[in-house]
């Protein structure tokens, strides 16, 4: 089957690990302090969601774009790694050192963190979610992998027998897809804010490849012989019960699909 949205402009063919201008490293968005997203993509009434987004599917709504730029890290070519929330994802940047991530934030505090390729923090912003329209998500599951040349999918299956993933991102018991990324890295991210009772699947799959010339099947273009996938639990997110789990799950060839994870929601 054929991804459903193959942009050619968001192809990273020419992505480097690190950026190349000099000067400090930045978050430019979100910015820190207080903020209220409402529920609005209009630039004009929301103060950073962002606007006619590619891989909007009409019923995902209270996602962010998270921007900056690296710094030029000298000679050392390991990756950046970006911490949202506690939740750790590679950080991939263009030519120029801008990155751009997407993020599906809830209410209450929200925290951002850059660390360069030795752990070290370099940015922290951190912002506080005043929308009380939003509620929090009571099961979280996000996805990011270490290859900016493969695409991987999230999928999650409902007690109720429904199937997430990009070709159905919105299911009709209120869970679904927030972010299906389609420019490598991730992260994708599944949530569910009142999850129903029952047993939860959560399997990764290894789709394909993509390059200049878009999405493709050729094993020989991937930059890692075997991709770490990362994938990360988060329940009650943002309570005093909140917990997580996370696994790292090697993908080796297209085509790959692994359950990661089966989990019981009283």
């Amino acid at each position: 089957m054929n991804k459903l949205i193959i942009i050619s402009a968001l192809l990273l063919a020419s992505t480097l690990a690190v950026g190349q201008t000099a000067g400090d490293t930045t978050v430019q968005r979100p910015a820190g302090g207080w903020t209220y997203s409402g529920i609005s993509d209009d630039p004009s009434k929301v103060s950073y969601a962002y606007p006619n987004n590619l891989i909007d599917r009409g019923g995902q709504r209270g996602r962010t774009l998270i921007e900056g730029k690296l710094r030029k890290m000298g000679n050392d070519r390991r990756t950046p790694t970006i911490v949202v929330n506690g939740n750790a994802m590679p950080l991939y940047a263009g030519e120029d050192g801008s990155y751009s991530r997407p993020y599906a934030f809830g209410p209450g505090s929200n925290g951002i963190e850059v660390r360069d390729a030795q752990g070290k923090t370099i940015k922290r912003v951190q912002f506080y979610e005043a929308n009380r329209t939003k509620t929090s998500a009571r099961v979280r599951i996000i996805l990011a992998w270490d290859d900016p040349q493969a695409e991987l999918d999230l999928h999650v299956i409902t007690p109720d027998g429904q199937h997430a993933f990009f070709a159905a991102p919105i299911l009709t018991n209120g869970g679904g897809l927030d972010v299906d990324s389609v420019d490598g890295a991730g992260p994708e991210m599944f949530s569910m804010t009142a999850p129903m009772a029952g047993t939860y699947h959560v399997y990764v799959n290894y789709w394909g490849n993509f390059g200049a010339g878009g999405y493709h099947f050729d094993e020989k273009t991937r930059q890692r012989d075997v991709i770490s996938a990362r994938i990360t639990l988060v329940f009650d997110e943002n309570t005093p019960a909140e917990r997580r789990e996370t696994f790292n799950v090697p993908m080796r060839k297209i085509g790959d699909l692994t359950l990661v994870r089966s989990f019981v929601r009283g």
